[in-house]
């Protein structure tokens, strides 16, 4: 893998506000200051060694909380797993616990799989109409503004090439499809909405992918544009104005929504990014999802229009990476909702540091 041009200054970052020394394996903020985040758990059985993992809630005053223990969550076969992601809902007072799981079969066969766990800020179990408060197969699960719909993603084809829509609801009625009988790559809600952002490629992957605006409560949709390509990494801008995804392992393309010809390609290395506070540039670990890597400022460049009769690919961008922590690697990070702050987990035991968000 080529990461674009010659290291730069790293750019200073004040001593962590917080700190949470314990072994992370995942974390999520809320507008409100709080954290929940997840801590490695092993524990052992007469024929097993198995994870499940705590999850944690640290208020904003800096007080922390167990809210689940994983060694009381068991099923009916012998499993382990991981929390991959916590979201929360718009209320900030449930959350959606993406679990990647093990699970041992008859035959002594181990087989993986992704579940999502819905609970309260409390740890109560939330059961989905008469049923269990965990959805089976369900990936990149997210809440509608009634904070009781849930809509997630659930594999079509497999490893993880195609999804379909799903929804269930917490005070009743049996989950059903979203979009049925179309499949997608992926998708990001626009916070604070029903809206998404979806790509669409029909199963067959025939055609080519296609950017679509989707309302996930009244299933209407509008297309925005068509792809040239894509590779993962759809990112919507904290503004909701742009939006952020790899055309392939070394691009990436930046597309105004509200006029979809005006677009911009970047060469940064394929990795995470998320959007900095003011859009200007990406904030990008150096790594796939899971794994550690340095973090680095990727500056974008102005957006241009592109003619429909362009036959010409846009021009790729290739600026020069600004090292944040002095290229120290971290497993994951996020940036807080109000773009204040920035949370790394480090290599190793993982504990959770959060420093003010450099501008």
């Amino acid at each position: 893998m080529i990461w674009c041009g010659l290291p730069a200054r790293a750019q200073e970052i004040d001593k962590p506000v917080q700190n949470i020394d314990e072994d992370i394996t995942a974390f999520g903020f809320t507008s409100d200051g709080r954290i929940a985040y997840a801590v490695n758990r092993p524990f052992r059985t007469k024929q097993y060694d198995l994870e499940h993992d705590d999850i944690w809630i640290q208020d904003a005053n800096g007080k922390r909380r167990r809210i689940f223990m994983g060694d009381k969550f068991q099923r009916s076969t012998p499993f382990t797993y991981s929390v991959n992601s916590l979201r929360w809902s718009p209320n900030g007072h449930l959350l959606l616990a993406e679990l990647f799981t093990a699970t041992v079969d008859e035959t002594g066969k181990t087989v993986d799989s992704t579940m999502t766990l819905v609970l309260d800020e409390s740890g109560k179990e939330v059961h989905l109409g008469a049923g269990d408060n965990v959805i089976k197969d369900a990936a990149n699960a997210c809440w509608l503004l009634d904070n009781a719909t849930i809509v997630y993603l659930s594999e079509v084809v497999k490893p993880k090439v195609l999804f379909s829509f799903h929804y269930v609801n917490r005070t009743g009625g049996p989950p059903g499809p979203v979009f049925e009988g179309r499949t997608f790559l992926d998708f990001v809600q626009r916070p604070g909405t029903n809206e998404a952002f979806a790509v669409e490629r029909d199963r067959n992957l025939s055609g080519p992918p296609r950017l679509q605006r989707l309302d996930l409560l009244s299933q209407d949709d509008h297309e925005v544009a068509t792809l040239d390509g894509y590779d993962g990494g759809l990112s919507l801008s904290p503004s909701g104005s742009k939006i952020a995804y790899y055309i392939d392992r070394e691009a990436v393309e930046i597309r105004d929504l509200a006029n979809p010809t005006r677009t911009a390609r970047v060469r940064a290395g394929f990795g995470v990014f998320r959007w900095a506070p003011d859009e200007t540039r990406l904030l990008l670990k150096r790594s796939i999802e899971k794994k550690s890597g340095d973090l680095v400022w990727i500056d974008l460049p102005p957006l241009t229009t592109r003619s429909a009769v362009d036959k010409d690919p846009p021009a790729v961008t290739q600026p020069t990476p600004i090292p944040l922590f002095r290229g120290l690697t971290f497993r994951e990070f996020a940036i807080s909702p109000d773009g204040r702050f920035i949370g790394v987990i480090a290599v190793g035991r993982r504990n959770l540091a959060v420093y003010p968000l450099p501008h």
